[in-house]
C-alpha cells in the first residue's frame, strides 16, 4: 500500500471516529440540560434581532455608556478567570512542579475555551462586527495602539493554548506520531503563553488609563495594568479549586485513584498560591491608597462600597486561604475561593460599568436580553467542556 493510500485511510479513520464520537451520551433531562437549553434557544433568537437590527436593539448602551457586561463581564472579567492556564503551565512545565501536573490539561482546556468565547462575546459586542480586523492590522488604530497590542495578544495566546492542549487531541485520535510531535512544541507554547499572558493581563488594563475622568477615583490609578496582572493570579487559582470542586463531583467516574489521593494536596498548594498573590495585591491597594491620600472619598456610599470589595471580597478570604491552608480546611478554602472569585468579578465590573461615569444621574443598567445571552455563552462553554472532558483523555493521568 503507498503513502497516499495509508494517509487516505487514516483519515477516514479519524472522520469515522470523531463523527461517532458526536453521538450523545447519558440522560437528557438533566437539571443543566433543562435551564440551559431553553435559555441558548433564547439567546441565539437575540442574536438573530442584535444582528439585523443593531446592538442598540437589545442593549441599553448608549455613547455614554458603551461599557455594558458583554465587556466588562465577558471579556474583562472572563480573561482574569482564565488566568489559571498560565500559572498551572508555568509551574508545572517551567518550574518542574510533578504535584499539579495532573490538572495541567483540564486548565488549558478550560482557559482555551474561556478564551475563544470571550473572543465570540466581544464580537457580538461590537457595533459594526466587520470592523474587528481593524485593531489587529493597525488600521485606523495604529501600531502605537494599546487595542493594537491587545488584539494581537489575545489571538497569539489563543493559536498557543490551542497547541499546548493539541496533544489531547491526537491521543484522543490515536494519532501518536502526530502526538509526539505535538507534545515537543508544549514546552516553547508554553513560555509564548506565560509572556502573552502578562502582555494582555496588564494590557487590558492600560485600556482603562485613557479613562481616567470616568472611572471613580478609588478605582483609578496609574498601577492598573500592574493590578490586572496581580489579581489575575490569584483569580485563576481560584476558578481552579472551584471548577475542580465540580468536576470532581460531576466527573468522579473519569478521575484515576491517583488524582483523588493527591487532590487534598493540590488543593492545599493552590489555595497556598492564592493566599500569597492576594496578599501582595492587596499591599498594592494599601500603598496607592496611601500615596494618593483616598481617606476623604471613602466617607460616602462609593467609599463604603469600594471597602466592600476590598475588605469583604479581598482581605478576608485571603485570610480564610491562609486560615485553611494551615489547617488543611478544604470546606473553608472552597468558601473562600467562591469569595475570591465573587471579589474579582465585583473589582472588574466596577471598573467597567459600576463606576463608569458614576456621577451620571441616569446610570446604566443591563437589559434582560444582555443578560439571557451572557449566560448562553457561559452554558455553550459548559456544554463544549462537558462534551471535551467526557470523550477526550483529559482528566485521566497522562
Amino acid at each position: 500500500m503507498n503513502t497516499t493510500a495509508v494517509v487516505t485511510s487514516e483519515f477516514n479513520r479519524v472522520i469515522q471516529f470523531v463523527w461517532q464520537e458526536f453521538k450523545p451520551r447519558g440522560k437528557w433531562l438533566t437539571p443543566f440540560n433543562i435551564i440551559s437549553i431553553p435559555t441558548i434557544i433564547v439567546g441565539v433568537v437575540i442574536l438573530f434581532f442584535r444582528f439585523v437590527y443593531g446592538i442598540g436593539y437589545v442593549t441599553n448602551l448608549n455613547q455614554e455608556n458603551p461599557l455594558g457586561i458583554w465587556v466588562g463581564f465577558d471579556v474583562v472579567t472572563g480573561v482574569a478567570l482564565a488566568g489559571g492556564a498560565y500559572v498551572i503551565t508555568f509551574v508545572v512545565y517551567v518550574m518542574r512542579m510533578e504535584k499539579y501536573h495532573s490538572i495541567a490539561r483540564v486548565t488549558v482546556l478550560n482557559g482555551l475555551l474561556a478564551y475563544v468565547f470571550y473572543a465570540g462575546a466581544l464580537t457580538l459586542d461590537l457595533g459594526r462586527p466587520w470592523h474587528m480586523p481593524n485593531p489587529i492590522i493597525g488600521n485606523s488604530f495604529g501600531f502605537n495602539s494599546v487595542l493594537f497590542l491587545v488584539s494581537w495578544h489575545f489571538l497569539l495566546y489563543m493559536l498557543t493554548m490551542a497547541v499546548e492542549f493539541s496533544p489531547v487531541v491526537a491521543e484522543w485520535v490515536r494519532l501518536e506520531k502526530v502526538r509526539k510531535f505535538l507534545a515537543a512544541l508544549t514546552l516553547g507554547a508554553v513560555i509564548l503563553g506565560i509572556t502573552l499572558s502578562i502582555l494582555h493581563q496588564s494590557g487590558l488594563g492600560a485600556l482603562f488609563l485613557m479613562a481616567k475622568p470616568k472611572i471613580h477615583p478609588l478605582w483609578y490609578s496609574e498601577f492598573i495594568p500592574l493590578m490586572f496582572f496581580v489579581s489575575s493570579i490569584y483569580a485563576g487559582l481560584s476558578m481552579i479549586i472551584f471548577e475542580g470542586t465540580i468536576s470532581h463531583k460531576v466527573f468522579k467516574d473519569l478521575l484515576g485513584g491517583h488524582d483523588q489521593r493527591h487532590y487534598e494536596e493540590i488543593v492545599l498548594g493552590l489555595a497556598k498560591g492564592a493566599a500569597i498573590t492576594m496578599f501582595v495585591y492587596y499591599f498594592f491597594q494599601a500603598l496607592i491608597f496611601i500615596h494618593e491620600k483616598r481617606w476623604e472619598l471613602i466617607t460616602d456610599a462609593w467609599g463604603y462600597w469600594y471597602l466592600v470589595e476590598v475588605i469583604g471580597f479581598l482581605l478576608i478570604p485571603c485570610f480564610m486561604f491562609a486560615y485553611a491552608v494551615r489547617n488543611r480546611n478544604l470546606g473553608i478554602i472552597r468558601v473562600a475561593a467562591v469569595m475570591a472569585l465573587l471579589g474579582i468579578i465585583l473589582n472588574r465590573l466596577n471598573i467597567t460599568v459600576i463606576a463608569w461615569r458614576w456621577y451620571d444621574l441616569h446610570k446604566y443598567y443591563p437589559s434582560w436580553q444582555e443578560v439571557v445571552v451572557t449566560l448562553m455563552i457561559v452554558f455553550i462553554e459548559i456544554w463544549v467542556f462537558r462534551w471535551v472532558v467526557t470523550r477526550m483523555p483529559v482528566l485521566t493521568k497522562n
